[in-house]
């Protein structure tokens, strides 16, 4: 057992005995973190607000048996902006909810850490694009290695005659390979689709809204059916 530094971004807590907090967070280093801040939940705990979701925090820990104990943490980066806005709040918790389900624990994840650290700065320095939760899920997508095919059929490899969109096939599928359970895409939303899913977080383009409204549908139910969970803070979508 010993001390040992490293850096996360605050997923999510819950509580643990009468004062102490568990405290999960995306470490670039271990993958997934399970922590637990000491006396985190009394009034004039030493940790004050520094390990709320959201927040990218410097640590030092103490190896424990079954938790790591958090010892110290300093903010790195608070994301003060995003807080204000109720809209940029559902896209923070959807980017770290996606985060939570996909890492695992004592494995490495630089490029979902940096996808996350991204997102969460975008949304800290400006308004919300339509499409940006859309791109971060393609890429989160793309990164675990289930990114559907949106320029070739993903049955035979076809790169033409593509109207349908199949989840359990992996993405846009000809007319030869359509299937039970596949369905026809809005013109244009294929070619959107992949135009989103390449472009940066912060310079993504001009939206468009019908084909945005559908590009969110197709991918988070694509992303819901390969993670095998609803996307708990996307259910304000269903109301």
């Amino acid at each position: 057992m010993a001390l040992y530094s490293d850096q996360g971004i605050v997923l999510r807590g819950y509580p643990f005995g009468e004062a102490d907090r568990v405290v999960v967070l995306l470490s670039p280093n271990r993958g997934k973190l399970r922590t637990v801040a000491k006396g985190v939940r009394k009034t004039k705990s030493r940790f004050g607000g520094r390990l709320e979701p959201f927040t990218h925090v410097d640590l030092i820990l103490y190896e424990g048996k079954n938790l790591d104990t958090i010892t110290q943490a300093s903010i790195i980066e608070a994301f003060t902006g995003l807080r204000s806005d109720l809209d940029r709040v559902v896209a923070a918790g959807t980017m770290v909810e996606v985060a939570d389900l996909v890492a695992q624990e004592n494995e490495p994840t630089h490029r979902l850490f940096l996808l996350l650290q991204r997102g969460l700065r975008v949304l800290d320095h400006g308004d919300l694009h339509p499409d940006l939760v859309t791109s971060y899920l393609l890429k989160a997508a793309e990164i675990i290695g289930v990114a559907p095919a949106l320029d070739y059929c993903a049955s035979c490899g076809k790169t033409d005659d593509l109207h349908r969109f199949s989840f359990a096939a992996g993405g846009v599928v000809c007319e030869r390979c359509r299937a039970a359970g596949s369905y026809a895409l809005r013109p244009g939303l294929t070619d959107y689709l992949a135009v989103v899913a390449e472009a940066d977080l912060s310079q993504l383009p001009d939206p468009d809204e019908a084909l945005s409204r559908e590009a969110i549908g197709v991918t988070r139910r694509f992303v819901e059916y390969h993670l095998e969970r609803r996307l708990a803070s996307l259910a304000v979508l269903d109301g």
